[in-house]
Order: structure tokens, then C-alpha cells, then sequence
């Protein structure tokens, strides 16, 4: 019974290791969607967890009688808190704008409980190990279960349970180890102990089993406040949050809250992402797309019968494949996806361009806005180099570069970072009715056109061979010029964006984005 009881015990922290792991991910996950710069919630929402085992294994000191009773009750109650996180930030975010303190309260709690866990553990097997084989073999199982656990996040947790089921799946673990230890204990406590441990089982068991069948309902009502207009598409991928929203005829798509088109005005961002460059080029066979899983930007390149090949380079496979077989998305692209010319690729763009071996007459880059570190290295000094060695001699790139005046700092750090790595560059800017005043970078290489040749290029083209719905030669002039500098922002405050230094984020989150 005592090696029954050992290894029991070692399970609880196996499991508590395994759920403790993935819990900080869900946390850290939920703090990013909802708060905004996942370096930074990443960061603090472990930290603070951390802190708060620290603290839980301090205030377990004070435990010293009924520590077994004492174990089951602190893992119920993580059992409960567990289940409940994902549910209670969804919920918090519909009626409050205090989400944040909501996650951070859920990561205190979670962090002492699961803090005062290991110490009540490593007291209990004491009876059946030495002191050292006891600590090392519990804080081995411990250990090994944080693995397991963050393996069980990145491949299964957020890719296929998403951020709604996955605390079900932590809290059932610690649900298990509980009943695991009050089955160890039940033939030798008292009648009334076995009545109050059947009721909390009982009634955790209850809660859990409710709490999966009202999630779905409770995160889509959480999802439906966040957003003006119904929701008709909400997935979580294994890299983002997709929300596809609708009112009246037309629809809007979003990434992890952020907006990223509107069937109202795409027409406004797309064609100037895409025809100034191609029509620049003259003769473009091979194009590249870096992001633009939306399929938008490729139904624009495919009005041009040069076009040989299309390679389309976007992270999220979900994101690709609701571009070329979502109703919505297919429709708006005109099934540009499905297209024999076009050869998609799923991998992160900074990766495939250290491997490519292509060359290529147009590169178009239409990454969401860097609004953290992770999306700032694909505007970086060292990405646009990457680019450089990629673009053939006369080739052309653009990139979309967030808006110039609510992000002043990150438009300017983007266009003399790309200008570092080789190109000259023209700014440019429109005016979308969703999304308001927006800007792209298009380059050329230095050695083929100065910065004056490449604007007055650009104000030359008429746009007379290709299908527009808004732009033409009159659209070229508005979109190349900026009038006064309204917000004085001198370049020589600005820094180049490098991925060991990603300056560009701190910029964007520091924007004008008050006024938006």
C-alpha cells in the first residue's frame, strides 16, 4: 500500500506540473488576445505565476495537520479555477473593460495553488522515501509533466481545442488526481469524511460538466460584444484568433481583434499594394507574396497574363485554407487560390526566405500591423535584406506599413529600415473607410532608381491595361504625397527595426492610436 501510495502521489505532481504548464500558456494567450503585446503578457503572466508559487509554497508552511484533506481541497479548488479561466476573461471582456485584471487575478490564484501543492506533496511521501531520493523523484515528476504539458499546448491544447476546451482538459487532470487520492483514503476515514468528499466530487464533477456545455454558448456571447456586427466564421489556430463578421451585405475579417479587411473598401488597400509595383516592373512573371492569406492581393496579380508563377508564403494553414474555400473569402478573391499559377506555402516568411533560392520580379509583403516582437522581425533590417537578395535586378517590392499618422514612428522606421537594406523607397497612403488613413513602402534597388526617379515613375503610371475598381493615374499623385509634416516627427529620432533590437513594436503601440 505505501508504494501504491508513492506512486500516487508522484502522479499528482506529474499532473499538477503537466496542467500548471498549460495553464500559464492559456493565461498568457488570453492576456495577448485581449490586452495587446504578447511579448509583454507572456512575460508578466509567467513571472507572476511564478511569484505566486513561490508564495503558495510559503503560506504551505502554516499547514500542519489533515495535510492529505488539506491537498484535495486546494486541488479541487484548481480544478474549479482552471476550468473556469478561459470562460471568466471571455465573459469579463463582454461587460467590463477590466479583462486584464481579471486574467492576472485567475494567474495569482492559479500560482498559489498550485505553489502549495509540491511542499504538501514532498510532506506526505516523506513517510515512504528518504528526504533526498523524496525531493528529487517529486520534483522529477514535476519537471517531466511541464514538458508534456507544453508539448500537449503547442500540438493539441490551442490548435484543436482552442483557447474554450482546453482549461476542461486541465481541470479534469487535477480532477483525476483528486479522485485518485480520496479512492487512496476511503476505506480508512470516517462515514462523515466519505459524505463530505462524494459531495465536493460531486459537485466539481457537476460544475465541470456544465461548464462544457455552456462554454461554446458563453465565448461566442463573449466574441459578440467584442465586435459590432455578427459573427459568422470565430476559430482559434494554432498561431491566431480569425473572426469573420457581418452587417448587412458586406463582411469584415479579423486577426486576434485587429481588423484586416472589409468587403466595403478591400479594393482601397489591395489595388495600391499591388498594381504600383506590378506596373512598375512592366514585365513581372514571378511574384512573391509574404502574408495575404486572404487570397485578395493574388486576385489583383493575376490580371496580369505575364504572371508565370504566384508563391504565396503565410504562416497559418487555417488562414490559407479559409481563403481558398470559405464562402466569404473565396467569393472575394474570385477563387484566386485555387488558381494554377498560384503555389502555396505555410511556413513563418522570415524562414522561407532564409531557405529560398528564387528570384523574383515582384515581392509583396502583407503582414498584419507589428504589434509585437515576433511580427516586428518580419519588417526588419535583416528581413529586407533577405528580400534584396531575392529581388532580380529591375524587381520591385511593397509592403503594407500600418497607418502614417495614427503610427507616425513605425511608418517612418519601416520606410528607412527597408532604405538601410538597400532599396530606395516612396512612401504612400490612402485614405480607407474602415480602417481610415493607411500606408505601404515601395522599393526599388538603389542602383537601379533614386528615391526622385521612383516617385516620378510612380506618378506616371495610368493604370489602362489592368481591371481597377479605384485606382488610376489621378490616384498615383494623392497617394504619393504627404503635404506638411503635421506631427514633426524627425527622422533622425528614429531607429533602424533589427530583430536583436526590435524597436518598430514600441513604436506602433505608442502611436496616435487615441485618435482612431
Amino acid at each position: 500500500m505505501k508504494n501504491v501510495s508513492s506512486f500516487v502521489l508522484k502522479a499528482a505532481l506529474f499532473a499538477t506540473g503537466l496542467s500548471g504548464v498549460v495553464a500559464e500558456y492559456v493565461l498568457s494567450t488570453l492576456a495577448s488576445y485581449f490586452i495587446g503585446d504578447s511579448t509583454v503578457q507572456w512575460a508578466l503572466i509567467i513571472s507572476t505565476m511564478l511569484f505566486s508559487m513561490g508564495f503558495g509554497s510559503r503560506l504551505s508552511k502554516y499547514f500542519e495537520h489533515d495535510l492529505l484533506q488539506k491537498f484535495i481541497i486546494i486541488e479541487l479548488l484548481l480544478t474549479i479555477f482552471t476550468s473556469l479561466s478561459s470562460l471568466a476573461a471571455f465573459t469579463a471582456a463582454a461587460y467590463t473593460e477590466y479583462t486584464g485584471l481579471i486574467i492576472y487575478s485567475f494567474s495569482i490564484i492559479i500560482g498559489l495553488l498550485i505553489g502549495m501543492e509540491i511542499p504538501l506533496v514532498i510532506r506526505l511521501n516523506d513517510e515512504f522515501e528518504s528526504l533526498r531520493v523524496n525531493v528529487s523523484s517529486i520534483l522529477e515528476k514535476d519537471y517531466y509533466g511541464s514538458l508534456l504539458g507544453g508539448i500537449f499546448f503547442a500540438f493539441v491544447g490551442l490548435p484543436f481545442l482552442g483557447l474554450t476546451y482546453t482549461p476542461f482538459v486541465l481541470a479534469f487532470i487535477n480532477f483525476s488526481v483528486t479522485v485518485a487520492m480520496v479512492w487512496l483514503v476511503w476505506r480508512g476515514i470516517l462515514p462523515r469524511m466519505r459524505l463530505q468528499y462524494g459531495t465536493m466530487l460531486g459537485g466539481v464533477a457537476a460544475l465541470l460538466f456544465a461548464g462544457i456545455m455552456l462554454a461554446q454558448p458563453i465565448v461566442l456571447h463573449g466574441e459578440q460584444r467584442r465586435y459590432k456586427d455578427k459573427i459568422v466564421y470565430s476559430a482559434q489556430s494554432k498561431y491566431q484568433k480569425i473572426v469573420i463578421t457581418q452587417w448587412q451585405n458586406d463582411f469584415w475579417l479579423y486577426i486576434n481583434g485587429n481588423q484586416q479587411l472589409s468587403t466595403l473598401d478591400e479594393t482601397m488597400y489591395h489595388e495600391p499594394l499591388v498594381h504600383p509595383a506590378m506596373q512598375l516592373q512592366q514585365n513581372p512573371r514571378k511574384v512573391l507574396v509574404l502574408g495575404g492569406g486572404d487570397g485578395c492581393a493574388v486576385r489583383e496579380i493575376l490580371k496580369y497574363p505575364s504572371v508565370e508563377t504566384i508563391t504565396l508564403v503565410d504562416l497559418d494553414p487555417l488562414m490559407t485554407e479559409l481563403g481558398t474555400s470559405h464562402p466569404v473569402l473565396k467569393n472575394l478573391n474570385k477563387g484566386a487560390l485555387s488558381d494554377k499559377k498560384v503555389k502555396i506555402i505555410n511556413a513563418d516568411g522570415f524562414v522561407f526566405l532564409q531557405k529560398d533560392t528564387a528570384f523574383y520580379d515582384v515581392v509583396i509583403m502583407d503582414f498584419p500591423d507589428p504589434n509585437n516582437a515576433e511580427l516586428a522581425k518580419l519588417y526588419s533590417h535583416e528581413f529586407y535584406s533577405m528580400v534584396h537578395r531575392r529581388l532580380q535586378q529591375y524587381g520591385v517590392i511593397i509592403t503594407q506599413a500600418g497607418s502614417p499618422y495614427f503610427a507616425t514612428r513605425a511608418f517612418r522606421c519601416i520606410d528607412l529600415t527597408i532604405q538601410e537594406a538597400g532599396f530606395s523607397t516612396v512612401p504612400m497612403h490612402n485614405q480607407i473607410i474602415t480602417m481610415g488613413e493607411w500606408g505601404w513602402v515601395l522599393g526599388m534597388k538603389k542602383e537601379v532608381a533614386s528615391p526622385l526617379q521612383l516617385k516620378k515613375a510612380l506618378t506616371r503610371l495610368k493604370f489602362e491595361d489592368v481591371e481597377t475598381r479605384w485606382i488610376n493615374g489621378e490616384a498615383m499623385s494623392l497617394l504619393s504625397s504627404f503635404g506638411k509634416d503635421i506631427y514633426d516627427v524627425s527622422t533622425d529620432s528614429i531607429e533602424i527595426n533589427k530583430v536583436n533590437d526590435p524597436v518598430l513594436y514600441r513604436y506602433y503601440l505608442n502611436g496616435n492610436w487615441d485618435l482612431y
